[in-house]
């Protein structure tokens, strides 16, 4: 098990106006007294910790007049010094368990509160987000036709009825090309997030909830805030850890890094994660989100950085430019991001979005996503480097972002690639060429896909 997370209560203290307003900005769950209490209960921490620290002392030195009295044969002094070491003792003992309840009562309010949030992203609601970029072809007009699920099942890609018979609804098979499609982008992310010095790693699709918890993944559901997004799995031993399926690749990768120690000039150490995102509550959204746009598993290809703390932001623009890479030679429509505070999960400090059109959705549908979450998750997780010039170790800063959520990507290939016949039936796919390299279909497989 790692060690308690090390968060600063100093800074809580010292800036709680400051705290507080970011909390509301961010429309955190969070206690309408948190921050206060946390600024109350570091102070008595400090007293408490300090008067410990006193008595310590006493008792330390009150043994060295014990050792002096035995030596002096003055029995007189050492049975007074010895009512004053239990005394002592006692006091001590006292102490340290109001200084252990005091802090665990810190630690349990400070780890609501949200990461702080970089100045230039917008306030207010996911209405309020920054268009930052765009890139690709024009917007195709909205047309039903388009829907990504009535083609894809008029083509044999996918298989919902029948999954559903297997795991319920938000299930899926990708049969045939889809199946193949979804190993083509696979391939392609990771080749790219390469070429751009990521170490490619295969993830574990079980994490314990700690690690998810100390990664601040507490991903929102606005119509059911109080359901868990993770599904926990059941051990038969009472001793085992609480184990779950990672909602994302970021949980493990981040988890490999926990309790770590790194030279300064180690960093950054880049990471692209190939793994399942697992979440129990995706499919509870309605109409809008029908077929494969939002499911309860799905392939995602994750981008994971730990750097300097002073590098933090340079490093995100190195990740969006490897995301904008990926995506331009996809050849969509694309729109980039700066999303507003009310869009920031826990551990973010800023969070860049990439949009895709969906003209079967109707609409813009994530496909990456991008955050920096500076110390949040490395004072969590206990991922630290160590500063030569004055020999500290401090806290590094994480970030993560999307390579590629293949369902997602799949939905905007098909609807911004599908052709008809005469009669207005959807008869092929056309897919970018950059995917042909990384395709493992030939001849006569390939009969509803074509080539740019």
């Amino acid at each position: 098990m790692l060690p308690p997370p090390r968060l600063n209560y100093r800074s809580i203290s010292e800036n709680s106006v400051n705290k507080l307003t970011n909390a509301i900005n961010r429309k955190a769950p969070l206690p309408a007294d948190a921050i206060h209490k946390v600024s109350r209960l570091y102070t008595e921490f400090k007293n408490s910790s300090h008067l410990l620290n006193e008595k310590r002392n006493a008792r330390s030195m009150i043994g060295e007049t014990i050792r002096s009295s035995e030596s002096r044969k003055d029995h007189e002094a050492k049975e007074i010094a010895l009512k004053h070491a239990k005394a002592l003792k006692d006091e001590i003992a006292e102490m340290e368990t109001t200084c252990s309840r005091l802090e665990s009562e810190l630690l349990e309010l400070a780890l609501a509160i949200p990461n702080d949030t970089h100045p230039s992203s917008p306030l207010g609601p996911e209405s309020a987000a920054i268009t930052l970029a765009t890139q690709g072809p024009d917007c195709l007009p909205v047309s039903p036709a388009r829907d990504h699920l009535a083609v894809a099942k008029k083509l044999k890609l996918v298989d919902m009825e029948n999954a559903s018979n297997v795991s319920g609804t938000s299930w899926y098979f990708l049969m045939n090309e889809g199946a193949l499609l979804e190993l083509a982008l696979t391939n392609y992310a990771i080749s790219v997030a390469i070429k751009h010095g990521f170490q490619p790693v295969t993830t574990p699709d079980v994490v314990r909830s700690d690690i998810a918890q100390r990664c601040g993944f507490q991903p929102r559901d606005p119509s059911h805030p109080h359901h868990t997004q993770s599904y926990h799995l059941h051990s038969t031993s009472p001793s085992s850890p609480e184990l779950i399926l990672a909602g994302t690749a970021e949980i493990p990768i981040a988890g490999m890094f926990a309790n770590r120690l790194f030279l300064s000039k180690a960093l950054p150490q880049k990471i692209v994660g190939v793994g399942h995102a697992f979440r129990a509550e995706a499919g509870a959204r309605g109409a809008e989100a029908r077929g494969l746009y939002r499911v309860h598993q799905f392939t995602k290809v994750e981008l994971f950085a730990v750097t300097r703390a002073e590098e933090s932001e340079s490093m995100m623009e190195e990740i969006r430019q490897v995301q904008d890479s990926i995506l331009r030679e996809l050849d969509l429509p694309i729109r980039t991001l700066d999303m507003p505070t009310e869009e920031l999960g826990a551990s973010a400090y800023r969070k860049y979005d990439m949009e895709a059109w969906m003209p079967g959705r109707g609409g813009w549908g994530e496909v990456t996503s991008l955050s920096n979450c500076t110390d949040y998750q490395a004072r969590r997780m206990h991922i630290r480097y160590h500063l030569e010039t004055n020999k500290q170790n401090v806290f590094a800063h994480t970030l993560n972002g999307t390579a590629a959520a293949i369902p997602r990507l799949i939905v905007a290939l098909i609807e911004n690639g599908v052709e008809f016949d005469e009669a207005g039936e959807p008869v092929a796919i056309v897919l970018p060429a950059v995917l042909r390299q990384y395709w493992l279909g030939t001849g006569s497989q390939d009969t509803v896909v074509k080539w740019k």
